[in-house]
């Protein structure tokens, strides 16, 4: 067994030059001299980060390990922004998907990350595919999309290649049963080329852990947020904290947003998944629907500077979604040939 999984295993400080070896000797296949050692320590490793992040030095240094391995997405575009949440908090619609739309169509440069389904109905990914909006395959088609429409989904080439090694190798296990790390640690993984990111933490989540993780990000500001009901988003009805560089940001339930509503206004709809939020998109979601994405794309206007204040930031997202501006922006994008964004 590599030394970097038994002490891990041992619960003992892993650095990061043991963290590199790991990885290289899984990319050359000598992790152990049996068949299937390569498969059954990789499948170790995660089975023992998904049951609890290791100490913070230890993830830091296997978070550096990941990073570094990444191809450089190139400068940040100025006054971009990502939004991303960790999952496995309270079944929603997808609403940092709205909330990026929204954004973009008030004129704020939006690359959004996101992955698959773990717990949810269906990831961000998941909802792409249905309405038949193409993820970029490369920073390079990023950009492009970015110059092109205002916001770019950015597809599996942001996280890192030892990811889809890995998954290879597990092969023909999935990586499902290890969905509450990789939704945890993926937000801060993939190498997206923006200056602030949005992420929601659920309740479930290290919200230690990942404070850490984001304050050593260089490459772009991170926001992490959290509620009172444990949601991976900004909700109007609940307590939000907005943990940033310059200290926390508390919005009260009410405070930008009526705190009218539930969960269950916001929940989601798998046997009408695109008819739902493209509604939603139109401000056609109901009440709660629309304000939480109005909140949700304030916050992006306010991580970007385009915006100083919530209430002009929500008010002008609520008439984005009013004039249908967030449904017209996505329908395009369905409507674009799949060579145009880089496939």
């Amino acid at each position: 067994m590599h030394p970097a999984l038994t002490a891990l295993l041992a619960g003992r400080p892993v650095p990061l030059e043991a963290w590199r070896s790991w990885w290289d000797q899984l990319e050359q296949r000598t992790l152990g001299p049996a068949r299937d050692s390569d498969r059954a320590q990789a499948a170790a490793l995660l089975a023992s980060l998904t049951t609890g992040l290791p100490e913070p030095a230890t993830l830091a240094a296997l978070t550096t390990s990941l990073t570094e391995r990444a191809p450089d997405p190139g400068p940040a575009h100025p006054g971009s922004v990502n939004i991303v949440g960790t999952g496995g908090g309270p079944a929603t619609f997808n609403l940092s998907t709205a909330a990026a739309l929204t954004a973009a169509s008030m004129g704020i440069p939006v690359v959004k990350s996101g992955s698959r389904a773990y717990t949810s109905a269906a990831g961000s990914i998941d909802l792409l595919e249905r309405l038949g909006i193409t993820l970029t395959s490369s920073h390079a088609a990023t950009g492009e999309d970015l110059a092109r429409h205002g916001i770019a989904f950015a597809g599996p080439h942001v996280y890192p290649p030892a990811l889809t090694r890995l998954a290879r190798i597990l092969y023909p296990l999935t990586l499902k049963p290890f969905g509450a790390f990789l939704n945890t640690l993926g937000p801060l993984l993939a190498s997206v080329p923006v200056t602030a990111q949005l992420t929601g933490v659920c309740a479930a989540a290290r919200l230690d852990a990942l404070r850490d993780l984001a304050a050593r990000t260089a490459t772009r500001t991170v926001w992490l947020a959290t509620n009172s009901a444990g949601a991976d988003e900004l909700l109007p009805f609940a307590d939000n904290t907005l943990h940033t560089p310059g200290g926390a940001i508390h919005l009260s339930a009410g405070s930008v947003a009526p705190d009218r509503g539930t969960l269950a206004d916001l929940a989601p709809h798998p046997d009408d998944l695109t008819g739902h939020f493209l509604r939603a998109l139109a401000g056609q979601g109901g009440d709660t629907a629309t304000h939480t994405i109005a909140l949700n794309a304030a916050a992006l206007a306010l991580a970007s500077g385009r915006h100083t204040r919530w209430h002009t930031a929500h008010a002008a997202a609520l008439d984005a979604l009013a004039d249908g501006a967030p449904r017209a922006l996505a329908e395009r994008l369905r409507a674009r040939p799949r060579e145009a964004a880089g496939v």
